[in-house]
């Protein structure tokens, strides 16, 4: 392992944060900390995974779209984020590709994306 990968490796296990398996096509509950004054709260953000970007390292992102009121929405949250409390994968979806930017010009029943439900786990690294 190269330096960089092995520096990039220790900044993860020190965050120790709890990142569950998921990928594009896959409905998410994102608890995100928003800071309103002096008092913080979680707001959950729940929309569809359309992209995740350079992996499972410290610079990893993913970015979720939902329909609001009509109009799409579309939230890239780095996945270190401190202000990211929590991670939960409510659906799998089924698709044949990483990023799923054609769901942008979409609408209704063509926006929808089938289940899977032959999904396994991966397993961990040891």
């Amino acid at each position: 392992m190269n330096l960089i990968a092995q520096l990039e490796a220790e900044q993860v296990a020190e965050l120790a944060k709890d990142i569950p398996d998921f990928k594009a096509g896959d409905t998410i509950r994102v608890g995100f900390r928003v800071t309103e004054g002096t008092r913080t709260r979680v707001q959950n953000y729940e929309g569809v995974c359309i992209a995740r970007k350079n992996g499972h390292g410290i610079a990893g992102s993913f970015t979720v779209r939902k329909i609001s009121f009509g109009e799409g929405v579309e939230r890239v949250f780095p996945l270190h984020s401190t202000n990211i409390d929590s991670i939960t994968v409510v659906r799998r979806g089924r698709v044949r590709r990483s990023k799923l930017y054609y769901l942008r010009s979409r609408r209704g029943k063509s926006a929808r994306i089938a289940e899977d439900t032959r999904y396994k786990p991966l397993k961990a690294k040891a």
